[in-house]
Parts: C-alpha cells; structure tokens; sequence
C-alpha cells in the first residue's frame, strides 16, 4: 500500500505532539495525585477542627453575653443597692433576683447554677438546678482575684472524669463596698463541647481539649480523661497549632504512635487536638497513584496510533480525493461529482463542491443577463442606503428625545421637591427665631402640608417602580362605596373652597352598596384625578358621576371639571410617565406627571382602566372603571344615599374602654422617643421607654407588658433580633414592628421574625390608635375568657391528670432514644410539645419544640442537647408539682 506524503508528515507530527504531552501530563497527573491527597487530607481534617473550634468559641461567647447580659440586670443592681442596708423590702428584692436567675435558667437549660459572690467567695446569691447549697469556694476563684479582666471562663477538671464550665463577670457595686468587686458566677452544662469531641471527619480518630500544661478536659477516648501530657509532648501541640499544618506527631501518653495530629488553639490557653492513623490518612492515595501510573502508559502507546488512522480516514483520504476533482475542474471539465456518503463537515464539504460545480455552469449562462440589469441593481441598493439613512436618524432623533425627557425630568423632579423644602426650612428657622405666635399655628400646617407632599412624592416613585417591575399587589376586601366617596370629598372640598369652585357628587341609582376591590389604591386613583381636576381649574365647577353597569359589573367614575382643557396630541401624552401635556403646566401648575401614569396603572390592576375625554377651553373629562369582583354572587343594591353615622374618635375610644395597658417602648432616637410618647399620652398610656434590644428583651422577661413597640433598627441588638430572643423565651405578646423599611421583602421579614404587624415611618397616628385598640381588645377578650377556663374545677381535674402522665411520657422517651427508633421519638416529642403548651408547661412545650424540630431536620448534632433537655424539663416539673403537694397539704393539716 502506497503511503501519501500527507500521512508520513502527519506521523511525524503526531509522535512528539502526543506523546511529550502524555510524558509530561503522566509526572504532572502522578505529582498533582500524591499533592491532592495529602491537600484533600490536611482540607478535610483542618476544615473539621476549625469547625469544631468554631463551635465551641460560639457556644462560649452565647455564655459570656448571657453572663454579661445577667450582670446588667436593674434588678442585680437594686438587690446589690440594698445589701448593706437594713430595708423592710430586702426580702422582696431579693426574691426578684432568684425570679431574674429561674428565668435565666429557663431561657438557657444549659445553665446548672448561677452565683453571686464577693471577694471572699462569700455567696450573696445562689441558684442551682439541683437546689443544692452554694459551693464555699471556687478553685479558680484566687486567679479571678489576680486578673484584671473583667469577664473570664474557666474549664475545671474533676476527679470523677468530667470538666466543669464556668462563666465568671466582674462587677463593681460602690454601695457595697468601693474597692471590692463582685462576681457572678454561672456554671454550665458544656454539653456541646462533649458532643463535638466525639465527632470524627474519619473513622478511628482521637480527638482531645486540653489546657496549655498537658492536663486532658476532653477525650474521645474516656479512659483518657485527666491524664497529663509531658513537656515534649506539650510542645509538639504547641506547634502544631502555632503553624496549622498536618504534621506526624508521637504521643507516648496517649500510645499512640506514627499518627499525623492538627491542632488549633482556642481563647486563653486551651488546645483542641485531632489525630489520625497514618496509613488511614494517605492509604487510599496510593492505589490513585499506582492506577494513574498504568492509565498514562497506555495512553503514550495507543493514543499516537488511535490519532493516526482516524486522522487519515475522516480527512487525508477525503482531501486527496478532493484534489483530484478540483485538478480536473482547473482543467475545464465540469462534469465532475463527487459521491457524498457522509452526513459530517466533509459531506457538506463534498456537497457544497458539487453545488459549486452547478452555480459555475448557471453562472456561465446568466453572466451576459447580469451585465445588462447591473444599472438596475445599483439604483436599488442605493435607494435601500437612503432608506437605512432615514431609519438610522429616526432613531437618532428619538434617543435625543430620551436625553431630553430625562433632563427635564430631573430638572422638574428637583423643583418639586425644593418647593416644598424651602417652605419647611423657612418657616422652622421662622419658628426657631421668630416670636410672633399669632402665625405660629399657620406656619406648623403650612410645614406640615409641604411634608406631605414630599411624602406623597415619594410614595409616587415607589409605585411607578413596583408597577414598572409588576411586584405591586392589591388587595381585594369589602369597599363600602359611600363612605369612599365621602372620604374623596372630605378631601378634594377643602381645595375646591380655596379656588371658589363648586363640588357636586351624583349617583345614578340603582347602585350596589359595596364593591370587592382595595380601597387604598381605589381611593388614591379617584384623589389624585380630582386634585388634577381641581387644579387645572381656576372657575366653575367640578363633578362627580358614579354609576354601575351590570352587564359588565363595572363601576364607573366620571370626573369633569370646567378647566383648561386639552388638545388630541396632549391626551396621548398624559398618560405616560414624567409627562405633561406641554412644557408651560409644568411651569405654571407645578408637578411631576407621574400622578395619571400610576392612576392608569392602578385602574388596570383592579380590572378597569382610566380614559379621558377633552375640549381646550372647555374642560375635560376622566372616566374610571373599576371591577366590581363580585364572582358568583349578586350585588346588594340600593336606592338613595344612607344615613351616615358619625365616627367615633381613637381618643373617645380609649376613654371609654378604659384600658389598664402596660406599653414598652424600644425606640433609640430621643426625638422618636418624645413623639411616640406624646401620641401615647394623649390617650391616657405612659410608656416605659428602652434605648435597645439587649434593654427591651431584660424588660419583656421581667415585667407583663401588654403591647411592645419595637423599632428595628437601634444599636448593641436591633429590634430583629430582640423579637426573635423574646419569641425563643416563650414571650407570646404582640410586638409591633415600627421601621422606615417599608418594601415588602422587609416586612415579610419582621413577621416571620415574630412581629404580629408593622406601622411604616413616620408614623400615622390614626394608624397607631387602632392597632392599639386591635390588639388591647384581642388581649382583654382572650385574658377574660382564659382566667374563666383556669379557675373551673374541670380543668384542675384534667391538668392534675396530665400531671400523672409525666411520668410515663419520660420513660417512653429514654426509651425510644436509647432503642434509637428516631421516628417515634419525634411523634412522641410532637405530642408532647402540644399538650404540654395546652397546660401551661412552657418549659417542656419549649424543649419538645426543640427535640421535634433537630429530629424532623435530621439535626444530629442537637439531638442528644434536645433529648437531655426535654427530660431535665419535664423532672424539673415533677419536683415542683410535688413540693406544691407537700406544702398544699401541710397547709391543710
């Protein structure tokens, strides 16, 4: 077989090409191997322990700002206020300081005792889980003495094999004594950090904590616990940590040898350390390297000869018999044809050749008809560059007229919103310097009605925004259509008199009472088409027709006023967004044009639309339909207006209920602060007034509030945060979100926080009153019929007989913990948490919540933490319901 010169040059191509490359990727393949694994192995086990530290710190920092948080208690301070004081209310303050440590233990089950001691480690205080006597001393109590800190911790090994964890906060009471501080000492259940010791990012690994003397807190291993590591070992640790890398390390005390270790070094000086077996860490590197090895061999032999054949058959074969068609085509025989068997790039490489060959012989036919309408074609392609031309300045016209609109927009943006300024900031420097009170009150509405007016420009942007990203919804409630109506003209006549203009209002009767649509947009719509109305008319009159079409369930609103008119072209422009209907009403009338464009665009969300009907000269005409949404049922008609029934104020309203309400306040702006009180004031509510979360949580834990107002954004803890603590701790008042974010992806947030509803800033005052009054009637309803249900004696009987359950219900879940069976410990915790709640056992509700939620979550980490807690809650509830016996029963004796 013949060999073209085409394929001995690709075999010498092909030979250095691929195989160096093969050579040099096969090294660079078994190097990167035998790195990646030793990475991969260091990534796996430093990633795990630096959870594993992270964990811990974050479990020990929730501790020291709960012992933080405790220390700054009012009522600590009080009871310390007293000690030294002989007072007749002593006893008082310092049961409210046990009531201020139980709930602190309850919001935190890891608490085991809370103490508090002067420097004599004398214990002023005390508070255990166990109700046992307070210790006499503290092993690190004279370090305590010697730090300078104010806030340590303590991990204190015991002789049985565990560690206790104590939290210790420094506080100085000059009523006790100056120059003698004192000290609150918390000891906690270091439940999280014994968990996260037996967790392993591979099978058979040791994991320690130990202090910087080599004394073992932790183990994975529980023969190891308290032993003491040597000088040499200690140092190695040290290392380890100092350099964060994965390191052979020999521990004689632990026996083990020829294992890499990581270690990393928690606050102050304690260490947790991971070691695994060499031969588990870079075993399975090993047989990567080796099946690496085979697979690159044969690639450098197969791959050279695989790329050869291909090569030649798919292209060298097709090119050489490509050439020798295109030879006899050079030599002027057009009757060649290449057979075409392939559907790839060569195919249509043969079948475009073939074609070629046709349009030659065409070509040749038609060359001499192509010369003689040439001039016919060149005025045709010249006539379409003309026509190109006029589009391309069409388009430059219009994008000229773009720039424009927006510079006009801008330049009118900024008038209306200086106009309204420049009155605000002149009458408060007036009111500020000046001392004429005849104009006083003059000049407050005239501050107040430019500020509704930059409020109501604003709102206007926000809506043509949603609208233009379709994110505005309506709501679709019950609208009664008369008190609509007298609400509009409540609001348009007052402008009508300042003009001298006359205000008519016809219904066309028959007419439904009430209409299903969203009264705030309906009513924005009809406001804003009136103002205009009012507005472009200086004399006459202006009128409103309301009528319904049943055929289409359509109201109708037409609006007509006597004023300046329009012509055709000006209607067109109207409606959309940032336009007038000329230059001069800007100029002359003020405004924004946005005011028609959301109109238009409300109308259509609420299933109508908004038309206009002009004569320039004569006035105009606006026609709003509205859907009526009356589905499947028939409107309730009527005949003639109804009797209206005059109001009753927000104010009468709180009179006459008489309202006993305790109301916090968590607002950190002092002017925000006097206003909200003010308004609180004048129906009869004194506030109690905090500055943050962290104060607003201590005194929704301490005191009954009846409603708390709950601003979001303040500094040490924002009122997000605050809710969702308060939420955690069994706190089931309403909380009333108060937050200039009023987009709705913000207030989603603050509900599903635990907020039961928001009031936008600034705050309307009308708005405030009712959802005080809302949720005081809810609470004194609910409180009513609650203590009603309390006090009979059938739920006496049926809660002492869910109190002989208790017993039971403990068992089944050791039962079902130890046996492992998940889902029955979960269906039992759902159980639980329901009845418990129904009884008025917030404790075992709250840990059952907890255990449910990790098992549904599949949680594993809190599972043991969960379970721990809800039988610590439920024994807790024995204990008390029996010593409740006891004493109810010596009393009666």
């Amino acid at each position: 077989m013949k060999i073209s010169k085409l394929s001995i040059k690709l075999l010498r191509y092909i030979i250095p090409l691929v195989v160096l490359p093969s050579l040099f990727l096969g090294g660079f393949t078994l190097t990167n191997v035998t790195n990646s694994t030793q990475k991969q192995a260091k990534l796996t086990v430093s990633r795990f322990v630096e959870q594993q530290q992270q964990k811990i710190l974050n479990y020990i920092e929730i501790y020291q700002s709960t012992t933080k948080l405790l220390s700054t208690s009012p009522v600590l301070s009080d009871y310390l206020s007293k000690l030294n004081i002989y007072s007749a209310d002593k006893k008082q303050h310092f049961s409210a300081l046990q009531n201020v440590f139980s709930s602190y233990k309850q919001a935190y089950p890891d608490i085991l005792s809370i103490n508090l001691v002067d420097q004599q480690s004398k214990s002023l205080a005390y508070r255990a889980n166990n109700l046992s006597k307070p210790p006499s001393n503290y092993p690190f109590f004279q370090q305590v003495l010697l730090s300078n800190l104010s806030q340590q911790f303590f991990m204190v090994p015991t002789d049985n094999g565990t560690t206790h964890l104590y939290f210790v906060q420094q506080l100085f009471n000059a009523t006790y004594t100056p120059t003698q501080p004192i000290y609150v000492i918390v000891q906690v259940d270091p439940s999280i950090i014994n968990y996260s010791i037996f967790e392993s990012p591979y099978d058979n690994a040791f994991n320690a904590l130990l202090t910087g003397e080599g004394k073992v807190l932790f183990s994975s291993s529980a023969s190891l616990h308290s032993i003491r590591l040597d000088n040499e070992e200690i140092k190695q640790i040290k290392a380890l940590s100092a350099h964060e890398e994965l390191k052979g390390i020999q521990l004689h005390s632990f026996d083990q040898h020829n294992v890499i270790g990581y270690a990393v070094q928690l606050s102050d000086d304690y260490y947790y350390l991971t070691t695994i077996a060499n031969h588990l860490l870079y075993g399975s590197g090993q047989a990567i390297k080796n099946l690496t090895a085979l697979i690159v061999l044969l690639s450098i032999i197969a791959l050279p000869i695989l790329v050869f054949f291909v090569v030649k058959r798919l292209l060298i074969d097709p090119i050489e018999l490509l050439g020798k068609a295109s030879h006899r085509v050079g030599n002027g025989d057009l009757s060649v044809y290449l057979a075409n068997k392939n559907n790839d790039e060569v195919g249509k490489l043969f079948q475009d050749f073939n074609h070629m060959i046709d349009q030659i012989r065409e070509f040749q036919g038609e060359l001499e008809d192509h010369k003689l309408h040439l001039e016919k074609k060149v005025d045709n392609r010249t006539f379409a560059l003309e026509r190109m031309n006029k589009q391309l300045e069409t388009a430059l016209n219009q994008a000229e007229q773009a720039n424009e609109l927006k510079s006009h927009f801008l330049a009118n943006m900024s008038h209306e919103i200086r106009t309204p300024l420049t009155a605000i900031i002149g009458f408060t420097e007036q009111l500020i310097h000046g001392h004429d009170t005849d104009y006083t009150e003059r000049h407050l509405e005239t501050m107040l009605r430019n500020s509704k007016h930059l409020l109501e420009l604003i709102n206007n942007i926000l809506d043509l925004s949603k609208i233009e990203a379709e994110k505005l919804a309506v709501a679709c409630t019950k609208v009664n259509l008369q008190e609509l109506i007298n609400d509009v003209v409540n609001i348009i006549e007052p402008l009508c008199e300042q003009k001298q203009l006359s205000l008519s209002v016809n219904y066309q009767f028959p007419i439904p009472r009430t209409l299903n649509s969203d009264s705030t947009r309906l009513k924005q719509i009809l406001i804003d088409i009136c103002s205009n109305a009012v507005k472009f008319t200086d004399q006459g009159r202006v009128t409103i027709d309301i009528s319904f079409i049943q055929s289409s369930a359509l109201f109708e609103f037409a609006i007509t006023d006597t004023g300046i008119g329009m012509l055709q072209g000006e209607m067109n422009r109207i409606f959309q967004p940032f336009e007038q209907a000329d230059s001069s009403i800007t100029r002359r009338f003020g405004g924004t044009g946005l005011g028609l464009c959301i109109a238009k665009s409300l109308a259509k969300l609420l299933g109508g639309d908004v038309n206009v009907k002009s004569q320039q000269g004569v006035g105009s005409q606006f026609i709003i339909t509205i859907a009526g949404n009356y589905l499947d049922t028939k409107p309730d008609m009527i005949a003639s207006l109804e009797k209206s029934v005059a109001k009753e104020s927000i104010s009468q309203e709180f009179a006459d209920m008489q309202f006993d309400a305790r109301v916090l306040l968590a607002e950190d702006n002092p002017d925000n602060q006097e206003l909200i009180s003010l308004m609180l004031n004048a129906w009869g509510i004194t506030p109690d007034i905090v500055g943050n979360g962290a104060q607003a949580v201590e005194k929704a834990l301490v005191n009954d509030y009846q409603i708390i107002l709950m601003d979001m954004q303040m500094p040490v803890m924002g009122g997000l945060e605050a809710t969702q603590m308060l939420r955690h701790a069994a706190y089931d008042g309403p909380i009333i979100a108060l937050t200039a974010n009023v987009m709705k992806h913000d207030i989603d947030a603050y509900l599903k926080a635990g907020c039961d509803t928001t009031l936008g800033k600034p705050i309307d005052r009308s708005l405030l009153g009712k959802v005080l009054l809302q949720h005081l009637h809810i609470q004194a309803e609910s409180d009513s019929k609650w203590d009603a249900l309390l006090k009979s004696e059938k739920f006496a009987q049926i809660a002492h007989n869910y109190h002989q359950k208790l017993p039971l219900y403990l068992a089944e879940l050791e039962q079902h913990y130890k046996a492992h069976d998940w889902e029955a410990l979960r269906a039992l915790a759902h159980s639980v948490k329901g009845s418990a709640g129904c009884f008025g056992f917030m404790n075992i509700h709250s840990a059952a919540d907890t255990l449910e939620e990790s098992l549904r979550t599949n949680d594993q980490s809190h599972w043991h933490y969960a379970m721990l807690s809800l039988c610590e809650a439920i024994k807790y509830t024995l204990k008390k319901q029996a010593a409740s016996s006891k004493e109810y029963s010596q009393s009666q004796s």
